[in-house]
């Protein structure tokens, strides 16, 4: 017992009169799971970044919902529903400010804010600030990621324009990717055979 209130005493010293400093934004894209399909292994990860983004600030239990919410949009609109349902469970379940892991909502502060963990607490003014200082350096590193693990490695399935099937009766089914790689080819060969 008279160990137990040592170490009590210990943690009150070690963290009274500090205020919860926050640390730089990490990410490491989806923690624990993949970044993609085999074929595109960065499809969501731009999804995971920016859901560590607020998990690295922190702040109240529905602020944490609605960032959950926003995962599980942008992994159903880059993958399907599948996938995004498997990963909203997940995050619900495993990001709770009361486990004590790197990937915990409000990740960027220390796990304990005075005697008690920080669980669902918004930033107060002070910790507004320290997030407004560190933002720049952690929206680089957004940038820097996401120039890092590109969502489509193929620059050819990065053409925007929708695939819908063409028929003609004189010629088998085409589809407008064919004709979407087959200009990027041509436009590539001219570019490159034209004089500068």
């Amino acid at each position: 017992m008279r160990a137990f209130g040592l170490f009590l005493s210990l943690i009150i010293l070690a963290n009274s009169g500090h205020a919860n400093e926050l640390k730089p934004f990490t990410t490491d894209g989806c923690s624990l799971w993949i970044d993609g399909t085999l074929a595109q292994p960065n499809l969501w990860r731009h999804c995971c970044v920016a859901h560590d983004l607020d998990y690295w600030k922190g702040g109240s239990e529905a602020q944490r919902k609605q960032s959950d919410d926003n995962i599980l949009a942008c992994v159903k609109a880059a993958q399907g529903p599948g996938m995004a349902d498997y990963m909203y469970k997940n995050v619900r379940w495993g990001g709770s400010p009361y486990w004590i892991n790197y990937y915990r909502w409000g990740y960027g502060w220390n796990y304990l804010d005075g005697l008690w963990p920080r669980g669902y607490k918004e930033p107060t003014a002070e910790e507004q600030q320290q997030i407004a200082r560190l933002l720049p350096a952690a929206q680089q590193l957004i940038q820097a990621d996401a120039l890092a693990h590109p969502a489509l490695a193929d620059p050819l399935l990065a053409d925007p324009a929708p695939i819908t099937p063409t028929f003609d009766s004189a010629a088998a089914p085409t589809s407008n990717t064919a004709g979407n790689a087959a200009r990027s080819i041509d436009a590539a060969n001219t570019s490159s055979t034209s004089p500068k």
